[in-house]
């Protein structure tokens, strides 16, 4: 980094003819920062002389005119001498007007302010164009530049780090305007403001290099300074200043942490350039795996493709055979329905022919049992016509009286019996006889 890179901006006012307020205001002198100028004012008291002697001199011609004189020739004299008074007076007058009328012209730079003062106290700020000052004890004290943002630099020698390790230099950067220029002017000044602001960056430097290690200074690069920049317009805001940006543009670290850097950086370098080597072979793999997956893939699609046409045909041959199975289960169903329908008409009629046969057994049996009643009441009727009568015993005696032995009462107990029993039985018998074969015929 250059001494003059390096070297620390510095503000100060000068003191200078109108004519260079444009060029100090924009450029300064090298290093400097010039945002005030005291004009070198050429306005003096010196157009009332004209005026002074106008006005004599058209009182001496009032009084030469009014002077009596006694020949022509005087009275000629005093004439000519009025005249003159008076073309003087008049020429000292019109001199005297034009000097005041040039001298109360100030023309205020653009993008400045003009300090109007009288009798040394600020009365107000001129805006900028032309401005005519007709008290002869107004004039402009100061311009002050308020529309350029102003740059400024302000490198930081042996800031220490966290560490405690002084950093060779830390450089600032800030650009600030002047946002109230009576207040500038008032309070500070450009060369008590240099100091105040060199001032506050140094300590807001140094409390940020405090902050950071010292492997990590290079970070500051660049890094973010917002926070420094509000901390700086809180204390300038009673100044009328504004920052308006700011950073880290560079960062000069100790001899020794610089070689470390270095060889880091080398070391950097190196890991660079293997990881670009490795880099590229990965890529030569990568490739490699891309063709051999494209080639796979190409492969898989032949295969799919040969899978899909023999499931096609596999689909075609069980669509065929599910055809074939399918008619010939048309034709089972046909047999199957036709021997079914044929043995349900058989059956149907041979249930017919037992439904027919059970109706004549039905009424073959109500004529057998309608017989066999009429055979049951012909036996009845039978069996109570052969029934036993009673048989009377007389065991009278001869003489009328009852014989009442009891051998008589046995014998007459076992004949009557026989003797009531044989016709009887024999009838009974041939009726049952003839039922019984009636029956079975039927």
């Amino acid at each position: 980094m250059s001494a003059t890179h390096n070297r620390r901006s510095v503000i100060t006012e000068e003191v200078a003819p109108w004519s260079d307020v444009p060029r100090l205001l924009r450029g300064g002198e090298a290093g400097t920062i010039v945002p005030v100028i005291i004009p070198r004012h050429l306005r003096r008291v010196w157009w009332m002389l004209p005026m002074w002697l106008g006005v004599f001199s058209v009182l001496a011609g009032v009084m030469l005119s009014l002077q009596n004189a006694d020949s022509g020739a005087g009275d000629f004299a005093y004439g000519a001498m009025a005249t003159l008074a008076y073309v003087l007076g008049v020429v000292f007058l019109l001199a005297g007007g034009l000097w005041w009328w040039r001298s109360s012209i100030v023309e205020i730079e653009q993008g400045t302010n003009g300090i109007l003062t009288r009798y040394g106290a600020i009365v107000s700020t001129l805006d900028p164009g032309r401005h005519y000052l007709w008290h002869p004890w107004e004039r402009v004290d100061f311009v002050v530049d308020t529309a350029t943002e102003i740059p400024y630099s302000a490198p930081v020698v042996a800031c220490p780090t966290q560490e405690n390790v002084p950093l060779r230099s830390i450089e600032f950067f800030l650009k600030f305007r002047i946002t109230d220029a009576v207040l500038f002017v008032r309070s500070i000044g450009a060369g008590n403001f240099d100091l105040v602001l060199s001032s506050a960056v140094q300590d807001a430097i140094r409390q940020r290099g405090r902050q950071v290690q010292t492997e990590r200074a290079y970070d500051l690069r660049g890094s973010d300074v917002a926070d420094m920049q509000d901390l700086l317009n809180r204390q300038l805001d009673r100044y009328g200043v504004r920052i308006t940006g700011s950073n880290i543009p560079d960062v000069q670290l100790p001899a020794q942490y610089q070689q470390h850097l270095s060889t880091k950086e080398r070391v950097a370098k190196e890991r660079t350039a293997y990881e670009q080597e490795w880099g590229l072979t990965r890529k030569r793999r990568i490739d490699a795996l891309g063709m051999e997956i494209e080639r796979a893939k190409k492969v898989r699609d032949a295969r799919i493709v040969e899978v899909k046409a023999a499931l096609n045909q596999a689909r075609e041959r069980v669509a065929q055979l599910l055809e074939e199975q399918e008619t010939e289960a048309q034709k089972v169903r046909f047999e199957i329905e036709t021997r079914g329908r044929s043995g349900l008409i058989s059956a149907e009629n041979e249930a017919r022919a037992q439904r027919r046969l059970a109706q004549a057994y039905r009424d073959n049996r109500a004529v057998l049992q309608y017989e066999l009643a009429r055979r049951r009441l012909d036996v009845g009727a039978t069996l109570a016509g052969s029934a036993p009568q009673p048989i009377v015993v007389r065991t009278d005696g001869p003489d009328g009286g009852t014989d009442s032995s009891a051998l008589t009462t046995l014998l007459t107990a076992q004949l009557l019996p026989r003797l009531t029993a044989l016709p009887a039985a024999r009838e009974a018998q041939g009726t049952l006889r003839e039922a019984l074969q009636s029956r079975d015929e039927g």
